[in-house]
């Protein structure tokens, strides 16, 4: 196994054609960073990788995430920075020779062979002896469930049972890395579910070291030991799950993480006698000791801001609550543990979320078209950030 490491990685597609502009001038397009050198498709990425750590990359299409990985895999050219795996430096060595193996997106099987002779390819190529590729074929197919399906050929199979060939494929190399490019973007939302668990089975049983692509937020907390945000070729965030749901580094990753999505609102953040507060459509809510010390060491001035809440932080209340907001129903989606309420705060689209244990009586009757509700929150579960570059207050 080994540990994975990547220091001032750079990704530049050359233009195809010359450019006009002069150097060091840059645009921005669909995204994409484009320079004199090209289209800049990854820059200033750094990140180590324990030995058996599950990372994950995550982010919208178009961030560079599967440009990263490929540059891992040795599928594409390193423009500037370094890669090691273990202690020896990547960036010329061959990819049959890095000890990595990869599971694509559209699984890539060899649709003229059998399940075994797909998953026995590869050790065959390295003249392994016959019975050692029986003995490690048999054991992947029995760890992923598919013994039963070795003399079929793909076509036979269902996706769901494809991604378990593609996977047992790449495991019996057992390698170094395992690298998964969107493994399970193709399947429906039942067997995406089913297959997650799968792979975290799969990890707590080969242990190696896991680097994972995808763009399903989802996917990234269930799964990754750490997750690395990206955007436009740049690193937002790295950190635990909880850590980058809890403590969201700027806007962009508040509002990537998390389902349905933080409501975000403009509000200022005032000061007093008693400390600083928030105030929000005439509500005004203080914020907890915690969060009046970080803005203190910040030396955080009075000023406007994005307040960021996650739906399941507000609360319903009554009209005659301390500092509350008044909002319009527009849609009540009944969710079986929850309701789902989008209401129309000042011309604001507001999510809240309702556990059905604290409802009494139909959800439907209570929050129909039309109807008004009151809502509130806590100051312990307020997220702030600046107006000016997006980042996070505390």
């Amino acid at each position: 196994m080994a540990k994975v490491s990547l220091r001032n990685i750079k990704k530049v597609y050359p233009n195809s054609a010359p450019r006009k502009k002069a150097k060091d001038q840059t645009e921005k397009k669909h995204n994409l960073q484009i320079t004199d050198e090209g289209v800049v498709a990854v820059q200033e990425f750094n990140l180590d990788i324990d030995d058996k750590e599950f990372i994950v990359l995550v982010g919208p299409s178009g961030c560079g995430k599967s440009t990263t990985l490929r540059m891992i895999a040795g599928l594409e050219d390193i423009t500037a920075g370094e890669l090691y795996i273990g202690d020896k430096l990547m960036n010329d060595v061959a990819p049959k020779d890095r000890d990595i193996a990869m599971v694509f997106q559209n699984y890539a099987l060899y649709p003229h062979m059998t399940v075994y002779e797909n998953m026995a390819f590869s050790l065959k190529l390295k003249k392994m002896p016959k019975d050692e590729i029986d003995r490690k074929v048999k054991e992947a197919a029995e760890i992923l469930d598919i013994t039963q399906y070795l003399d079929r050929k793909p076509k036979a199979l269902s996706g769901g049972q494809r991604q378990r060939v593609a996977i047992g494929r790449a495991i019996v190399r057992n390698p170094a890395v395992f690298l998964m490019d969107e493994p399970l973007s193709n399947l429906d939302a039942k067997l995406r579910n089913q297959m997650r668990a799968e792979i975290i089975k799969l990890r707590q049983r080969i242990n190696t070291t896991f680097i994972y692509v995808t763009h399903d937020q989802t996917e990234a907390m269930t799964l990754g030991d750490r997750i690395v945000i990206m955007r436009d070729g740049f690193i937002q965030q790295i950190g635990t799950p909880q850590e980058v749901f809890n403590h969201p580094a700027n806007l962009f990753v508040a509002g990537f993480i998390g389902t349905p999505q933080m409501n975000f609102f403009d509000a200022r953040l005032d000061k007093d006698a008693d400390g600083y507060y928030v105030e929000l459509d005439g509500a005004r809510v203080y914020l907890p000791e915690e969060k009046q010390q970080a803005l203190r060491a910040n030396n955080a001035e009075p000023q406007d801001i994005t307040l960021g809440i996650r739906p399941e932080h507000i609360m319903l209340c009554a009209d005659d609550a301390a500092a509350h907001i008044s909002a319009t129903v527009d849609v009540s989606e009944m969710m079986g543990s929850s309701v789902h309420l989008h209401v129309n705060a000042n011309g604001k689209d507001v999510v809240v979320i309702i556990p059905t244990m604290d409802l009494e009586g139909g959800a439907q009757q209570m929050f129909g078209y039309g109807s008004r509700v009151n809502f509130t929150f806590g100051g312990n579960v307020l997220h702030m950030f600046s107006k000016e570059n997006e980042k996070n207050l505390i």
